[in-house]
């Protein structure tokens, strides 16, 4: 089986839901000596990727959507124990959420397996959380970044209360947003440290805020 059969193979398994097939078709990509983060990047993510647009239009509803994430997560579960092995670099840890109001988590995910993938270390809080909750977290964690995301336009001010809350305990935590409505240009505006409109340009983008 060629490599592209089975990045195929893991990306319809995300879209069919198929758990044994997401399972079986990991377990051929680490027989095949795929990198672990390709066949999460070009393969469950890309399935993910599809599914959140299905929803986006209305063609799928939310448990569609969670029955896809377990196909995911039954890859990951087997892809994991490689990453170990094949990226021995040292990443940090990201605290991720969607804002305070906003109860959008699809993009999210497909970023968290992105960045699991890529050897990051990522908390992930859920949906409606504020910006106390990211940044007590950091906190604890003493995480490097927190990356958060807003689906809404009437959210997107959550993202610069993350900021201020940062400036006001002097941290020295990176920041690193995404979402719909939110551009390059307003995050420079909150004074945010990063943007990512997608999630392979979230793991870029994290792996440069350490550097």
């Amino acid at each position: 089986m060629s490599e592209k059969e089975i990045l195929n193979g893991l990306k319809e398994a995300v879209e069919t839901k198929d758990q044994e097939k997401a399972e079986e078709y990991a377990e051929k990509a680490i027989e095949q000596k795929i990198e672990p983060f390709k066949a999460i990047s070009e393969g469950l993510a890309a399935g993910m990727n599809t599914i959140s647009e299905q929803f986006d239009k209305a063609e799928i509803y939310l448990p569609q959507v969670t029955q896809a994430a377990d196909a995911m997560k039954s890859a990951l579960n087997v892809l994991k124990p490689k990453l170990d092995e094949s990226d021995k670099k040292s990443k940090g840890t990201i605290i991720i959420g969607t804002v305070e109001g906003d109860i959008h988590e699809i993009g999210k995910n497909v970023v968290i397996a992105m960045l699991e993938g890529a050897g990051f270390n990522v908390i992930d809080l859920g949906k409606d959380v504020t910006e106390k909750e990211f940044i007590n977290k950091a906190e604890a964690e003493n995480a490097e970044i927190i990356a958060a995301s807003a689906l809404m336009s009437t959210t997107k001010p959550n993202q610069k209360d993350i900021v201020q809350e940062i400036q006001k305990r002097e941290l020295p935590t990176k920041t690193l947003f995404g979402g719909a409505p939110v551009t390059e240009k307003w995050v420079e505006e909150i004074n945010g440290d990063a943007y990512a409109p997608n999630a392979a340009k979230a793991t870029e983008t994290a792996e440069n805020l350490l550097n």
